[in-house]
């Protein structure tokens, strides 16, 4: 993207979860909104911020409409992972005895 939003690359699009590609899209529109108002009254400076704020629109649309059909995948947000402790607890204890005897 030459004139475009660098943050919203489409590899980068892979890695936000769905209320953030919501969240991204909601502001983009209020951008390109606040663009045609400085348009109309003569005060937008830069053109070109238009046209790239439209491409960012429609890159969100299709990345939320290709994880709607499957076709591009959803990130797993990581689980927190539980610190494992080296003494067994008491009730693991039975178990483990079954275990070794079957």
């Amino acid at each position: 993207m030459a004139v475009g939003t660098k943050t919203l690359a489409p590899s980068e699009l892979d890695t936000f979860e769905d209320q953030r590609l919501v969240e991204e899209l909601r502001k983009a529109k209020e951008e390109l909104f606040n663009l045609r108002f400085q348009s109309a009254t003569g005060q937008l400076e830069s053109h070109g911020r238009i046209r790239a704020v439209k491409r960012d629109i429609a890159r969100l649309y299709t990345v939320i409409r290709e994880r709607e059909l499957g076709i591009r995948a959803t990130p797993v947000a990581e689980a927190p992972k539980a610190k494992k402790t080296k003494a067994k607890k008491a009730d693991d204890a039975p178990e483990a005895a079954k275990e070794e005897t079957e």
